[in-house]
């Protein structure tokens, strides 16, 4: 018999995790029907925080000249600084090169004028019907903010929704800015006042509900900075106790923490300033310790956290860690990261999500990830045939749906 007619466990595993359909947990991605909302071309991915950042680094430019720019021009200044006058060999221009590439697109003349033309002919609905069907990706969560001014005529007026699209209800001016958060809700029609006195937590409660609804939300989701702690007797915590987990356990909401983010460490990079410091693990154990009845997500920023946030997962089921993210979704960090989880948790994990703004980074973000995550599982499975315990295919497909959204599902739906 040929080699091709008995392929090894690596080839075996290589091909499963290539062939199978992502779910998507975590993005900033909007459905097509948002229309100005969607990022998505080549500008959209250069212009990138990440890459804004990086770029910085590389001039002496004062910022404000770089924001006085319109979008292509960012985008030149980028390509230049980034592509043209040094090797784009970090993990983020990588992700550009990878992208043009998957779309079939030559990218060695190093013209950007001819780039943008490859994106003309697209609309946004056929671009991202095309995006996912590169990537593989079946199903993309996006983060979806009531109180963003923007985004919330949308869902008031109303929209026919992309069937690979779902929404998660995310919280963090309710969280962590009340006061101003009060006002609004109040002149939304909700009975509340910004020291949590007569109806508030009801009011907070039953708007909730409504955008949950309005929505059909996934989940609940809010982003944490590394100085939140539980039970500390706070705003944001009597919020969460008293409306947000009750909540939560009548609609059967789990409730998403993303946690360790500073945010504006140098203002002058605007989203692209943000920083990290590592969370507290022992928090986020007493708020599941508290609440067992609830079902909590989590991911963390900081590299020095995921072993404890490993083990936080061992010691209760109504936690899932998931993902490796922002400034941990570098191949070097996310191997590392992703064996240690499989080995501490087997299968109740979620190794990856892409936390894409552009729609186009699914394509890279998944393509980078996938042969990490196969890796990571041909060590695994030939770990288990030294044992003389040998896996089939179908298990292999099986582990594998798990492990790219299938186990995040049925976590959140059971």
């Amino acid at each position: 018999m040929s080699a091709q007619s008995h392929p090894t466990l690596c080839q075996v595993v290589n091909e499963v995790v290539e062939t199978t359909s992502v779910f998507d947990i975590h993005t900033h991605l909007f459905d097509p029907a948002f229309g100005s909302l969607v990022s998505w071309g080549i500008d959209d991915l250069l212009t990138y925080h990440y890459l804004i950042a990086e770029a910085f680094r590389c001039s002496t430019e004062p910022a404000e000249v770089f924001w006085s720019l319109d979008k292509s021009q960012q985008a030149d200044w980028i390509w230049q600084h980034l592509f043209l006058e040094r090797s784009p060999i970090s993990e983020a221009c990588r992700g550009v090169l990878t992208t043009l590439r998957l779309l079939g697109i030559d990218a060695r003349k190093r013209d950007l004028p001819t780039l943008r033309k490859h994106f003309a002919k697209w609309t946004p609905e056929s671009y991202t019907d095309h995006i996912l069907q590169i990537a593989n990706v079946r199903k993309v969560c996006m983060t979806n903010l009531p109180f963003d001014d923007q985004e919330r005529p949308y869902w008031e007026k109303g929209f026919t929704r992309h069937p690979s699209f779902v929404a998660a209800l995310r919280l963090d001016p309710l969280l962590l800015e009340w006061e101003k958060t009060a006002g609004q809700l109040h002149g939304w029609g909700y009975d509340v006042r910004a020291d949590l006195s007569g109806q508030t937590l009801g009011e907070v409660r039953r708007f909730l509900g409504d955008w949950a609804l309005k929505m059909d939300s996934q989940y609940c989701m809010v982003s944490l900075p590394p100085e939140w702690r539980f039970p500390e007797n706070t705003v944001t915590n009597r919020l969460l106790q008293e409306a947000i987990l009750p909540f939560g356990r009548d609609h059967g909401q789990a409730f998403a923490m993303m946690i360790g983010v500073r945010r504006g460490v140098n203002p002058e990079l605007r989203m692209a300033g943000d920083s990290l410091a590592p969370a507290d693990v022992p928090s986020v154990e007493a708020l599941c310790a508290a609440y067992p009845k609830n079902k909590f997500i989590c991911t963390m920023l900081a590299r020095e956290n995921q072993h404890a946030l490993c083990v936080a997962a061992r010691k209760f089921r109504n936690l899932h860690i998931f993902g490796c993210w922002w400034f941990l979704n570098n191949p070097s960090l996310i191997e590392e990261i992703t064996r240690m989880r499989i080995e501490l948790l087997g299968l109740g994990v979620t190794p990856q999500h892409s936390d894409c703004r552009v729609m186009d980074q699914l394509a890279y973000k998944w393509s980078h990830s996938r042969p990490i995550l196969a890796k990571v599982l041909s060590e695994k499975y030939s770990d288990l045939s030294d044992t003389g315990w040998h896996v089939t295919r179908a298990e292999i497909e099986r582990d594998v749906h798990q492990l790219l959204g299938g186990g995040f599902e049925a976590f959140i739906k059971h």
